[in-house]
């Protein structure tokens, strides 16, 4: 009798142990929602006038991960827009469950072929944004997540960073002055009838994807759509792309040798479809992590606005911002370590030389910037930057102001030193 009740306890002290190192396993899920409006809307690819489009080529998309382990849960959303606030994403956080809002990151691929979702206003204070498009579009990226967080399941975890080869970008104002490192995250089931098979590829690289443009009445994904479509049919598991650090000017590599563009979707298939392939080339040979780690910090920043033109951008759009003050704006900022990959989040379009210096004092040797993510303040450029050259005469027109960038750094820096490192497990 003694020795049933001794094998009775140690059942239910393996059931313990068990229930509780499965509620700390590490966990990710996956979901898309197709942002395609039907009919066909105007695209924007930037400050003006949409430009009516014709026809399209592929889809619009929300493309949402899930991650988990023990408490903390986060969700990494990617839309194929140009860029997209936080007065959307707010909109979006308070119809998902089960994720506090501050953990969940919403960021733009930066396609110059999507609908105008900043609602640019005109000299009149117009704006040929459909915002009935723009609130659907917020409760498809809800039900995105809230998809995804139904689709956890066990996983582990492979990280890597890399140069991305062949000809896939360049700095259009200065061709070297562009990060090549291509950062990857693939989360793969380690249980059930997928096992050992990847729930999804994040890709994450600095580039603008504007080989369509705004101005050839076709709406797109650009690149975007080949790159998911290449590593969702050689995986089996959803892609997602996140930009960075691509201001000032990096953009797709279309030169032809006779000085001119190729502005086709061929074009675009043969980028999207080289950057997949490299991705996945860098992250095949990565290590496999079992139960990584997983954290989420975030904290509010405060940029001024100096320039007239965002000022009045902000003071006219249809979307009106809480979070703008006068002529001070705030935004969300995050600090994530997925394991060995350490993410910080940029809510605008960083110059090279900032994503390069926040790299190289992040706690990691696996460094992701998550550009435009959050919101999408425009240019942020360093006060040396500011208004220096011709060259830059643009991206500080439609930067927030001189300190943009400073700012960025210092509250980046902080934020970093105060998060721990990324590391393998716990």
């Amino acid at each position: 009798m003694k020795y049933f009740f001794i094998k009775i306890n140690c059942c239910i002290c393996f059931l313990f142990f068990a229930t509780l190192i499965n509620g700390q396993s590490f966990k990710a899920g996956a979901s898309l929602r197709i942002l395609t409006p039907n009919p066909l809307l105007p695209v924007s690819g930037g400050i003006g006038k949409p430009n009516p489009s014709k026809e399209k080529q592929g889809d619009l998309f929300a493309r949402a991960v899930v991650f988990e382990k023990g408490k903390t849960r986060i969700a990494i959303v990617s839309i194929d827009n140009l860029g997209w606030s936080s007065i959307l994403g707010d909109r979006s956080r308070a119809l998902i469950k089960g994720i506090p809002a501050e953990n969940i990151l919403i960021g733009a691929t930066h396609t110059h072929s999507g609908p105008d979702a900043y609602a640019f206003p005109d000299e009149n204070g117009n704006t040929g944004a459909d915002l009935k498009y723009l609130d659907w579009c917020t409760h498809q990226i809800a039900d995105a997540v809230n998809e995804a967080i139904s689709k956890l399941e066990p996983a582990t975890l492979k990280t890597a960073v890399d140069e991305a080869n062949g000809k896939i970008s360049y700095n259009y104002y200065a061709d070297q002055l562009y990060d090549p490192r291509c950062g990857v995250i693939q989360a793969i089931a380690s249980s059930g009838p997928n096992k050992d098979k990847p729930i999804v590829t994040l890709v994450n690289y600095a580039v603008h994807p504007e080989v369509i443009g705004s101005k050839r009445g076709i709406l797109s994904p650009d690149l975007c759509g080949p790159l998911y479509s290449r590593i969702e049919q050689k995986t089996g598991g959803m892609a997602i792309f996140m930009n960075g650090a691509q201001g000032g000017m990096v953009t797709a590599d279309n030169r032809l040798k006779n000085g001119e563009e190729a502005n086709d979707w061929n074009e675009c298939k043969r980028i999207g479809e080289l950057l997949a392939d490299e991705a996945l080339r860098i992250i095949n040979v990565a290590k496999v992590q079992i139960e990584p780690t997983l954290f989420c910090a975030s904290k509010t920043i405060q940029f001024p606005v100096s320039s007239p033109l965002m000022q009045y951008i902000l003071a006219h759009s249809a979307l009106k911002s809480e979070k703008s003050v006068g002529n001070t704006i705030s935004t969300q900022q995050n600090l994530l370590n997925i394991g060995t990959a350490q993410i910080l989040t940029i809510p605008g379009e960083a110059l090279p030389n900032i994503g390069y210096y926040l790299k190289r004092k992040m706690h990691t040797k696996q460094a992701f910037l998550f550009g435009l993510t959050n919101d999408a303040f425009g240019y942020m450029l360093t006060k040396e930057d500011f208004q220096s050259f011709k060259r830059y005469d643009y991206v500080s027109k439609t930067s927030l102001g001189e300190m943009t960038g400073e700012i960025l750094v210092n509250e980046s820096l902080q934020l970093v030193n105060e998060c721990p490192p990324a590391t393998d497990f716990k």
